[in-house]
């Protein structure tokens, strides 16, 4: 037996159950809304402050990093979500509360414009506000869609420092009420999710705390690059399940929790945002992608059962789920009873074709709601179950590269999260 390996197993067994508890505390399922928006900045002048924190891991770990946030906030990882309008003049302030030079570049986006006295200077790729320094970008969005913005100064160490952040273009003729990711009905939606996925590797985080990213000249930080976190919106694994804005992850503030209702039409928006491939596998149904980098598809859309996110590339999808092709009804209706909203009718009073196992009979998980069907709660022992407090249906949603679902060489965790289906006339925020 490794008693440090089992130490660390045994612990971080106990924060994810913690974590896991914290769903509920958190208020996890008491929704205020029938639709989910993405969380971010909107607007068309936003203020950012690059400045250094600390995320804190699952594993008890902590990580030294470099973030966009609001002027008046936090430094967060990533940086807010900008959210603008397509043909709306949108600018970007940046103070720099960094020890060296840093800067912001926008892919996608023509006739970028910089301006900046004392405190900047030109790089390589973007006008840098020096330490102390503000500059500012402008540009009027041509294309609505889902953007990556990020650091254009040494982006090799500031973007997995944590330089970056996502950006959303609304279509110009948005309807809150009947929202469409681009002008086109075929992108309309009923839910909202980001995913950005991205890396780090501690090492290079631990030598820029010590001796500032000076201190990686001269070391082979390129190639012997060596991921221990993978995330999803700032959080690895089980930290992804929890709600927005949760009060111990000051520096990450953004869930990746996906909630919808049966027949609905999800809009992922997910970014590559670090240096490697992500594949991102959805359970529970096929995606249909709509867009790339901002574009709609010059041909049709495809369907897809895992997304690969290439670095720096954004994917638009539309995720639906009705019960189709379960071959059974997932509510146990009996044939002359009602349909419910987004049933699928052909599976309409069929029976599950296999014998319900008695509850004594069972080893129950966390989500287990005492009944396989959708919508029902049935009694459970005492201290079992209790997460599923609607009756949903949960699919994990995760990296399908497999060494990207640990922390630090510990599992479970990393790039995973779930998407829960609930019953229609469940709120969800």
């Amino acid at each position: 037996m490794n008693f440090e390996t089992d130490g660390k197993i045994m612990k971080h067994s106990a924060r994810f159950v913690f974590r896991i508890a914290a769903l509920l505390a958190t208020g996890l399922y008491a929704g205020r809304a029938t639709r989910a928006d993405i969380n971010g900045l909107e607007g068309s002048d936003f203020r950012l402050t690059a400045s250094a924190g600390t995320i804190v891991m699952p594993d008890g770990l902590s990580v030294h990093v470099w973030g966009f946030g609001p002027t008046d906030g936090n430094m967060q990882y990533p940086g807010p979500t900008l959210i603008t309008t397509q043909g709306q003049l949108t600018q970007i302030t940046l103070l720099n509360e960094l020890p060296e030079p840093t800067s912001m570049v926008f892919p996608g986006m023509v006739n970028v414009v910089a301006d900046g006295g004392v405190g900047t200077q030109q790089g390589l790729l973007a006008l840098e506000a020096l330490p102390g320094g503000t500059v500012s970008y402008s540009f009027t969005p041509r294309q609505p869609g889902t953007y990556l913005y990020y650091s254009g100064t040494r982006p090799d160490v500031q973007v997995e420092m944590g330089l970056l952040g996502a950006l959303i273009v609304r279509p110009m003729d948005f309807d809150p009420l009947a929202p469409r990711a681009y002008q086109d009905n075929e992108t309309a939606y009923d839910q909202e999710y980001l995913f950005l996925l991205s890396e780090m590797d501690p090492r290079i985080h631990e030598v820029v705390l010590r001796l500032g990213s000076a201190g990686l000249d001269g070391l082979d930080y390129l190639t012997d690059h060596q991921p221990q976190y993978w995330f999803i919106n700032g959080r690895v694994g089980p930290d992804t399940f929890l709600p927005n804005n949760v009060p111990w992850l000051k520096h990450q503030p953004y869930g990746a929790m996906a909630r919808t209702h049966p027949g609905e039409r999800m809009l992922m928006r997910v970014v590559g945002g670090g240096r490697d491939v992500h594949p991102f596998h959805h359970h529970g149904n096929h995606a249909r992608v709509i867009a790339k980098n901002g574009r709609l598809g010059t041909s049709a859309s495809y369907e897809v059962f895992t997304i690969q996110t290439a670095p720096g590339e954004t994917i638009d999808a539309i995720w639906t789920w009705t019960g189709q092709r379960l071959g059974w009804d997932a509510y146990g209706h009996a044939p002359g009873d009602p349909l419910e909203p987004g049933e699928y009718a052909p599976d309409h009073g069929k029976p599950i074709p296999v014998n319900l196992t008695e509850l004594q009979d069972l080893a129950f998980g966390g989500f287990y709601s005492g009944d396989p069907f959708l919508g029902s709660l049935k009694s459970l022992p005492p201290g079992e179950g209790g997460l599923n407090q609607n009756g949903g249906f949960h699919f994990m949603w995760h990296s399908h590269t497999e060494k990207e679902l640990v922390n630090n060489d510990i599992a479970p965790g990393g790039m995973m999260t779930m998407c829960i289906v609930e019953p229609h006339g469940v709120p969800i925020d």
